[in-house]
């Protein structure tokens, strides 16, 4: 590995004197796992992808194989959303997971390799890519696009013989909201892609909501974090005008902080003192954004599950069930479970059922394509 205080030359921006077709494989070294059970053979991979407002950009993520002697044809690919890890430094899971183990998600991605499935974990635009941070926190768009075309770059590996792999997504908290938006984006961004269903838990459907809520609190840093990821998501809307200078200096500082880090440094700290308003998250292009944000205006044409801990203090149990609601008024194939449990306590109760359905999904034939439903606006 590389030594955490240098620049690993792996994840250096290629310069795009091209523009790629979103999945093409940029770069790829074969990595070891060690601290990950159940795990084969494994890629690093810098791949093209596309930023919410469909603009060419480099992205990293890890595809791994599962430690299995004989599989009857290409193994399913599980597309696996992490948790938010951080805006920037040496966070991206694709490195952690190429580490000694100090990826906290290994349990998880461990139980879907003794499937026999292959994994392939996003970092996320943004983040584990030198120069290109920070990492695009909160924005929809861009996590389904990491997510989609990650997938079509693991069909590529020749090593997989995977080009007609069917897919399932799978994620937690922001990681669950990636899989719910690759699910809502899948028609009409990657339609040629196979997947049959995504399980997502605790997912943060609106993202107005839950700012508003943490902003402040203990829970204070996420609030930081997803004014910087979504203002990187918006290059084009003033999203950072309502700053004083000390609010911009926090900024500049906070950009390069993984999640315990943020969530440390800004603890029961409020955003109103570093801005021109006390409540910015109502300023005119901060409601625009935010609104625009909100998960449940398109319907997935494949099958979701899912769940939420009824004792949730981060992302409560009543933005689970709104989404769940509005997915049934749009006729969407779902399932709901609620587990009397914590945020952390139900990513650990939840796990098994949503293997569970995922593998139910992938049992499924792939569903004849209709219509192409419109697509959302996106970041």
């Amino acid at each position: 590995m590389t030594d955490p205080t240098t620049v690993d030359d792996f994840y250096r921006s290629p310069a795009l004197d091209f523009t790629p077709y979103p999945g093409e494989i940029l770069r790829r070294r074969a990595v070891a796992t060690p601290g990950l059970h159940g795990a084969n053979r494994a890629w690093q991979l810098v791949y093209a992808s596309r930023t919410g407002l469909r603009a060419p950009i480099p992205a990293s993520g890890i595809v791994i194989t599962p430690d299995i002697a004989e599989l009857a044809g290409p193994s399913p690919i599980l597309l696996y959303c992490p948790v938010f890890h951080g805006l920037g430094g040496r966070c991206a899971p694709s490195q952690l997971l190429a580490g000694e183990g100090t990826e906290p998600e290994t349990g998880f991605i461990a139980t879907a390799l003794e499937r026999g499935w292959t994994v392939a974990v996003p970092d996320g635009l943004g983040l584990g890519m030198t120069g290109l941070g920070p990492h695009h926190f909160l924005a929809g768009g861009a996590a389904a696009h990491a997510v989609l075309d990650l997938a079509r770059a693991a069909r590529a590996l020749p090593e997989l013989g995977a080009a007609q792999a069917p897919c399932v997504a799978w994620g937690y908290a922001d990681g669950g909201r990636a899989a719910i938006w690759a699910a809502e984006q899948h028609p009409v961004y990657a339609p040629e892609l196979d997947l049959r269903g995504v399980a997502a838990g605790a997912v943060v459907a609106d993202p107005s909501a839950l700012i508003g809520e943490i902003d402040g609190g203990p829970w204070a840093g996420l609030a930081v974090a997803g004014l910087i990821g979504l203002s990187r998501a918006y290059p084009h809307l003033p999203m950072r005008h309502l700053l004083t200078d000390e609010g911009h200096a926090t900024i500049e500082r906070a950009q390069e902080l993984d999640a315990a880090e943020l969530l440390l440094a800004y603890r029961n700290t409020a955003l109103g003192p570093w801005c021109e308003r006390q409540d910015p998250w109502n300023d005119p292009m901060w409601r625009y954004a935010l609104a625009n944000e909100t998960s449940g205006r398109v319907a997935p044409q494949v099958p979701v599950h899912l769940y939420h801990g009824i004792e949730d203090v981060l992302v409560p149990v009543a933005m689970g069930r709104h989404l769940f609601a509005e997915y049934r008024t749009h006729g969407v194939d779902l399932s709901w479970r609620e587990y009397a449990s914590s945020h952390i306590g139900a990513a650990t109760d939840g796990a098994a059922e949503a293997v569970a359905r995922l593998a139910n999904y992938l049992l499924r034939r792939p569903a004849a394509a209709g219509p192409t439903p419109p697509a959302p606006q996106t970041t």
